[in-house]
């Protein structure tokens, strides 16, 4: 991954040493001049005024500006800047925190040092509005007040992935979970952190469902943090296969038991049970346990039995006396097409 670097302030024309209020005036002399309220239909006055923005959102905020600068050597106009060791691996993905698309006018550099969180505040028409700007100037380029203080902001929400045993998903309950997550370090880069959360899992949630922390996401910029969804994943059983609310077991069969019937246990995620197998049961067939599947919108689901019958070897001469005078006396024929 890599994304371009941008030098902020040469797009607001100030030297790196400026103060807070000669990067504030740049802005304000830039958006003045090429605002779309003031310059409908020109397309290059929009970028000019989007990327005057960016550059200011950045300089503006002594913490923000602190990240950007900690870049030092980095600096050079158009090389690539490639993220440190470690982001690939991260273990969830960044959403839309603004509202009306704001996130389109951010470059991939500015989304990659601060994230959806750093994103809103933004018209639908992708920018803010002349008078946000300005403050009540009734359609005027000149005069006006200016706060130039930042707006509150929710944070972005973020998606993970949550592994679940079958059991886990069943049965619901408490579970500690630990997610990679970003912050500023000491030195204000970006870096990895381990977040470790406990969590409750409701009873009987199923594959692709989203559980749903609130607050749990991004922070904001004095606002609310974001929230946190995560997307059940259920692993592989060593017993059941997993088919939307109902499961399949495999259930070995002596060929005696297949032949002439048994009651046997067998094993459901409440516990095991006694199920009578009817004489004659062939490879392949499924018995129903109804009821003893997963949980969903119209019940509980049911667990498929489906009989596997395997054959003994003959280890002694007895053995295999009786298997070949069983063979002398039956009639069957298992491919009698």
């Amino acid at each position: 991954m890599s994304v371009k670097y941008k030098d902020y302030y040469d797009i607001l024309g100030v030297k790196r040493s400026a103060t807070q209020e000669e990067i504030s005036k740049a802005f304000k002399k830039l958006a003045r001049k090429h605002h779309p309220d003031l310059n409908p239909d020109d397309k290059q006055a929009e970028e000019r005024f989007k990327e005057a923005n960016e550059a200011y959102e950045v300089l503006k905020d002594p913490e923000k500006r602190k990240l950007y600068d900690s870049l030092g050597p980095n600096w050079q106009q158009g090389q690539d800047f490639r993220p440190p060791p470690g982001y690939e691996n991260a273990h969830f993905q960044f959403r839309g925190g603004g509202p009306g698309g704001a996130g389109a006018d951010f470059s991939d550099f500015f989304e990659f040092l601060f994230g959806g969180a750093a994103r809103g505040g933004r018209s639908a028409g992708g920018h803010a509005g002349f008078e946000d700007i300005f403050g009540q100037m009734g359609g005027r380029a000149g005069g006006g007040t200016y706060s130039g203080g930042p707006r509150s902001r929710r944070g972005s929400d973020v998606e993970a992935v949550l592994d679940l045993t079958l059991e886990e998903a069943y049965k619901g309950g408490k579970k500690s979970v630990s997610l990679q997550v970003q912050e500023a370090g000491p030195d204000g880069m970006p870096r990895m952190a381990v977040k470790t959360l406990s969590i409750s899992i409701p009873p009987g949630v199923r594959q692709g469902q989203r559980i749903r922390l609130a607050g749990q996401g991004n922070p904001g910029l004095g606002g609310p943090a974001g929230d946190l969804y995560l997307k059940v994943n259920l692993l592989p059983h060593h017993l059941f296969a997993v088919e939307d609310v109902n499961l399949v077991l495999d259930l070995p069969l002596a060929p005696w038991e297949a032949a002439l019937g048994a009651t046997v246990r067998v094993p459901t995620l409440d516990g095991a049970v006694e199920m009578r197998i009817p004489a004659g049961a062939g490879s392949g067939q499924k018995l129903r346990l109804r009821g003893k599947g997963l949980s969903g919108p119209a019940g509980r689901g049911d667990l498929f039995v489906r009989v596997m019958v395997k054959a003994p070897k003959a280890e002694t001469d007895e053995e295999k006396e009786l298997w070949e005078r069983l063979r002398g006396l039956s009639g069957f024929n298992p491919r009698n097409f």
